[in-house]
């Protein structure tokens, strides 16, 4: 088993890190199929579409993100085909929502 040193705290695991965000009305979940550049990035979400999607500048430099991570998103109200990216899941919290069941309508 694994310690990772954060100052005083010893932590198990990569997934006691982080809370679990769970997708809220109007969010969904997405797979990154392509990074494009210039913040922008391709998703395939849970509801079968293929957005293009930016980050947010919240997250913009606190969390690194690459191809086939998954990630919730909000679509935009005025274009159905463009959204932000909210969140960006760990590998942990990924599998076990893939267990879970949220990942079904994702090809």
């Amino acid at each position: 088993m694994r310690f990772l040193d954060l100052g005083k705290r010893k932590v198990l695991s990569e997934s006691a890190l982080k809370e679990l965000v769970m997708p809220q009305e109007g969010e969904l979940l997405g797979r990154v199929i392509k990074l494009v550049g210039g913040d922008n990035i391709i998703v395939r979400c849970t509801d079968g579409k293929v957005r293009t999607c930016r980050i947010r500048g919240k997250i913009k430099r606190r969390m690194w993100i690459r191809e086939h991570d998954l990630v919730l998103i909000a679509p935009w109200d005025f274009q159905s085909e463009k959204a932000d990216i909210v969140w960006r899941y760990i590998a942990a919290h990924a599998e076990k929502m893939e267990k879970d069941g949220y990942l079904k309508g994702m090809v």
